[in-house]
Parts: structure tokens; C-alpha cells; sequence
């Protein structure tokens, strides 16, 4: 099975990359794909730029990234309460080509934060718009705390909460 997986935040040190990189390892016979939004980096959308240049090719790299996986693991980073302005530009590019952006593909919707409600409100968020963007999501998961839930030695999960109920997500792919 493969997975395409990646955190919401441009931070060269991701806790959601982490994250979602952590999930996808327990995925058993996973190919796992770690991309990096980075690696994604456009000018901001604008009408007017769509119509003078078109749709830039990594906003096409991105969707077909997402056409080839068979399952899409991913970790919401919160900033001011919502997207990060790199993710939000990333998908309203991509949104240009397909409106369903994730192709109907089994989705695993994560977040953490440092503090206490685990960047909830974007998770919430992504999770309400998902139908309208063709996104099967099986789970929607949030780590509050990341520090404290997370051994900085080995990125593995010490929450027993978060880990039954990511095992229990897993198990629906």
C-alpha cells in the first residue's frame, strides 16, 4: 500500500511531519512517501496570476503525488487557529486542477501543537471541508501536548489514547 504522507507546515523541524511520519510507520507493508510542503513552494494564489501563467507544475506534482498514493496520511499544523499560509496556498493551487483534490482517497487527518488542544480547531476544520474536496477520511486524530506525548530519542508516540485510536484508524485502510 502506498502512503503519502506529510505535515501542513513549511518548519524545516515539523512536529505534524513528525507526526504523520510516525502514523505511516505503523501502517504495516506501507511504501511510505514523505514529502515535504517545501518542496511545494509557489507564488500566492491570485485569479489574476492563474490567468496570466496558469497553473504553476508543482500544484500539478502535488495532485498527481496524491493520484498515485492509495491512501493519504497527513498532520494539520495551527496557526492563528487555522491553515498555514503554506499549506492554504499549496491547496488552493491544487484546487485549480481538481476541485477533488483528494481524489477520493482514504484519509488520515492528524494534528499536534505544543499545547493543550492539539491544534483541534484546523483538525475540525479539515475534517467539515473534507466532502467537498473528495477526502475519505477514516479518522481524525489529535495529539495534544507534542512534547510530553512524543520521546525526542525515537519520534515514537508514548499517549496511549492517541496510539489506540490511530491503531483503530489504521485498521481501516
Amino acid at each position: 500500500m502506498k502512503i503519502l504522507t506529510f505535515g501542513t507546515s513549511n518548519s524545516k523541524n515539523s512536529i505534524n511531519k513528525k507526526l504523520a511520519f510516525y502514523a505511516a510507520q505503523q501502517i504495516h507493508n506501507a511504501d511510505i512517501s514523505l514529502i515535504d510542503i517545501n518542496d511545494f513552494e509557489m507564488p500566492i494564489y491570485s485569479e489574476d496570476r492563474e490567468k496570466k501563467s496558469g497553473i504553476p507544475q508543482l500544484a500539478h506534482d502535488f495532485y498527481n503525488a496524491i493520484g498515485e498514493a492509495n491512501s493519504i496520511v497527513m498532520s494539520f499544523a495551527e496557526y492563528n487557529g487555522s491553515y498555514t499560509s503554506a499549506y492554504k496556498n499549496l491547496f488552493d493551487w491544487t484546487s485549480r486542477i481538481d476541485r477533488k483534490i483528494f481524489q477520493n482517497k482514504p484519509v488520515l487527518m492528524l494534528s499536534t501543537s505544543p499545547g493543550s488542544k492539539g491544534a483541534q480547531s484546523v483538525l475540525a476544520a479539515a475534517k467539515a471541508s473534507a466532502p467537498f474536496f473528495a477526502a475519505n477520511v477514516i479518522a481524525a486524530i489529535s495529539l495534544p501536548n507534542f512534547y510530553d506525548n512524543v520521546d525526542a530519542k525515537t519520534g515514537v508516540v508514548t499517549n496511549e489514547t492517541f496510539n489506540q485510536s490511530l491503531f483503530e484508524a489504521i485498521d481501516k485502510l
